[in-house]
């Protein structure tokens, strides 16, 4: 798996992670949410991040 793929992944299982945690939350600034959305935009700066260094190459 390339890291890209790998990222994507990622990428995927926490949205679906934060997407179920506001649906049972109801409250988008319930900690746990607010954590779930940090680690996903993490995630989406690391694949930025990459698809800038391919784009480089």
């Amino acid at each position: 798996m390339s890291k890209i793929e790998k990222i994507s992944s990622d990428l995927e299982n926490l949205r679906i992670k934060l997407n179920i945690l506001i649906a049972e939350k109801k409250d988008l600034l319930d900690p746990e949410i607010i954590i779930a959305s940090q680690m996903l935009d993490s995630a989406l700066n690391r694949y930025h991040k990459v698809i800038i260094e391919k784009m480089k190459k």
